[in-house]
């Protein structure tokens, strides 16, 4: 079988869906791999290092995707790069599947078997093929390098002989896999760091890490769904929590916000006073920004200075570091696609009623098929 790596197309993009690792691993399945030229060059991968794993170099997207049976994207293809797919392709991309309905429905017309990796299911045996936390680990750690090159003074408490400079101190809205590294990332670089998440249940990861956690009992329990991903709360609590974040943001040098909820705009948890509050110098970086953000005056693609405080408004920050974003992800892929792999014939066989191939895919013979997509989903 013939398995295609393109070159994305989207701009700004500079991670490939494969390295040269993981080209020798599905060559080690059985696989023919092709890399269009060019592929791995945002993220310092040549194309003679894809060739010396043992993958073809194409010269276009055209002759890379020829009779390709398994596609490998980092973005889910747009429509001049559907019509190189051949009916019956397999592919495995981020797709973004709740903002991009009209392109799945082209994917089940052009008949090819589409895969959601951001679809993964929380469970055990899919970690190792969870996109969403190795790329969100990524950007948790570029936020607070980031915010650390932007901020005009020190993280670390410094004792000179001219006196003592305070510690910065690091908020961090949502502990999630982002968060979580945040929080890291900034408690090694010697900040004082405290976060907030509407899971009661992450309390013990945020201090175990050394920072404090702030939040509001909510009346409705915790505010975690039975995939692991933060819910909508209700009215009350997000006032009760709006007042206690107003409080303590005041006091921040850094804030970082990630809280996302799957399939609906990103929740506004910084407000214009809130930001209006803090000291000046101060920086927000806002993860969120491509779900609409979680400050509403962050824009998407900018970094730009509102009352005196910077908002960071990066897109794409895991594809800042593009080669450890490439390889991580690379190595994500190589796991979902090797237990799909007949190790006899070298042919797909899939289990349709696995719990990761229903929780992933998205078109099967000619429609959509996840339930997120259906009428009445998300």
């Amino acid at each position: 079988m013939k398995l295609a790596i393109p070159k994305e197309t989207l701009d700004g993009e500079a991670r490939v869906a494969a390295s040269p690792d993981s080209v020798k691993k599905l060559v080690g399945l059985g696989l023919d791999v092709t890399v269009e030229t060019g592929a791995g060059a945002g993220a310092n991968f040549s194309d003679d290092a894809f060739k010396e794993a043992g993958a073809s170099i194409a010269g276009s997207a055209a002759d890379a995707l020829k009779d390709a049976d398994i596609v490998f994207k980092v973005r889910g293809p747009d429509e001049s790069e559907l019509g190189l797919f051949k009916k019956g392709a397999m592919l495995a991309a981020i797709v973004n599947p709740y903002n991009n309905r009209e392109r799945v429905k082209a994917y089940a017309e052009a008949g090819i078997l589409a895969y959601a990796m951001e679809f993964m299911p929380r469970i055990t045996r899919a970690q190792s093929m969870d996109v969403l936390s190795s790329q969100s680990n990524l950007a948790g750690y570029k936020a607070v390098i980031d915010a650390a090159a932007t901020y005009g003074r020190a993280l670390p408490m410094m004792m000179t002989a001219a006196g003592t400079i305070a510690p910065a101190r690091v908020f961090v809205f949502g502990a999630g896999v982002a968060g979580l590294q945040a929080i890291a990332t900034a408690k090694r670089m010697g900040a004082i760091v405290s976060a907030t998440d509407v899971r009661a249940a992450t309390a013990e990861q945020v201090n175990s890490l050394g920072a404090d956690f702030i939040m509001v009992e909510a009346d409705e329990g915790d505010g975690e769904t039975e995939g692991g991903y933060a819910k909508e709360m209700s009215e009350d609590y997000k006032r009760r929590q709006a007042e206690l974040i107003a409080s303590h943001i005041k006091k921040q040098d850094i804030v970082i916000t990630t809280a996302l909820i799957p399939g609906r705009p990103a929740p506004v948890l910084v407000t214009e006073e809130m930001v209006k509050s803090m000291k000046p110098g101060s920086v927000i970086v806002d993860l969120a920004v491509e779900q609409g953000g979680n400050c509403p005056l962050s824009e998407a693609g900018k970094v730009v200075e509102k009352h005196g405080v910077t908002l960071m408004g990066h897109t794409n920050v895991a594809g800042r570091l593009p080669a450890d974003a490439s390889s991580l992800y690379a190595r994500n892929l190589v796991n979902f696609i090797t237990p799909l792999i007949d190790k006899e014939t070298k042919e797909l066989k899939i289990d349709w009623e696995d719990e990761i191939i229903t929780g992933t895919l998205l078109t099967k013979d000619g429609a959509v098929v996840h339930p997120a997509l259906l009428e009445g989903g998300n």
